[in-house]
């Protein structure tokens, strides 16, 4: 949910415009912009900033206008074009809109129909063929490649499926640049994916210290048991030294 979007939208304008004009006014909405969420939208309607990473005008056919969006979670597309349009000073609305990307999820690599999963189901049952199947299901491991990695200890990763934060002490590697706040996942050192967390430390903080909580957990992925239990049982769950 908190990785980058990429769409594919149609804006139609409601009187034409000069191709220069607008593309000159298209690109001045790349970078850091304020919106306001519509009316009509799940969320406060209260002003943000959003960053717009690239627009890119694929066609032009009055009224209509095709465009590839890259952009920041949470921000609306209608609202976009319904400012591009005020800033022209003709007025415009989003005609059609595709998601394409989000994350590492891409619709022209890693979707599948449903005629493909049940293809593929069936000839795993029947034939004991499980590349199709492969190809299909990625793993859980795929899905947090866009973020952030703590490499967590063998203990850590036991205490962490039983529902603890991770701790300090086990923090095997941790990725640079983390600033508190960010959403980080949590490995083991063979690579499988424990849980995804919030950081309550930056990187800077948890090389320097000894204790304390380095992540917050908020999602737990792995199943318990994977790992052995390695703390004494109490109240509370502590990271095994």
């Amino acid at each position: 949910m908190l990785s980058t979007k990429e769409y594919v939208a149609v804006m139609q304008l409601h009187k034409e415009v000069d191709e220069d004009r607008l593309r000159s006014v298209v690109n001045e909405f790349i970078g850091k912009i304020y919106q306001k969420p519509p009316v009509r939208s799940s969320v406060k309607r209260a002003v943000r900033v959003k960053e717009i990473y690239e627009i890119e005008i694929l066609e032009i056919k009055h009224p209509h206008v095709l465009m590839r969006i890259k952009c920041e979670h949470g921000t609306y597309v209608r609202k976009l074009i319904h400012d591009i349009g005020e800033v022209l000073g003709v007025g415009a609305h989003m005609r059609e809109l595709r998601r394409t990307r989000t994350g590492p999820f891409k619709e022209d690599e890693t979707l599948v129909t449903l005629h493909q999963v049940s293809e593929a189901l069936y000839l795993h049952r029947t034939l004991k063929d499980e590349e199709p199947l492969r190809k299909i299901i990625l793993p859980a491991e795929y899905g947090i490649s866009h973020l952030p990695k703590a490499i967590v200890t063998d203990a850590a990763a036991s205490s962490i499926t039983h529902g603890a934060d991770l701790a300090v002490p086990g923090v095997v590697m941790l990725h640079e640049g983390i600033a508190r706040g960010d959403t980080v996942a949590m490995l083991t050192q063979k690579g499988e994916l424990v849980a995804v967390g919030i950081a309550q430390m930056s990187t800077e903080e948890v090389l320097q210290r000894t204790r304390g909580v380095a992540v917050k957990t908020k999602r737990v992925i792995m199943k318990r048991n994977v790992y052995p239990r390695m703390w004494k049982s109490g109240k509370s769950l502590k990271t095994a030294k």
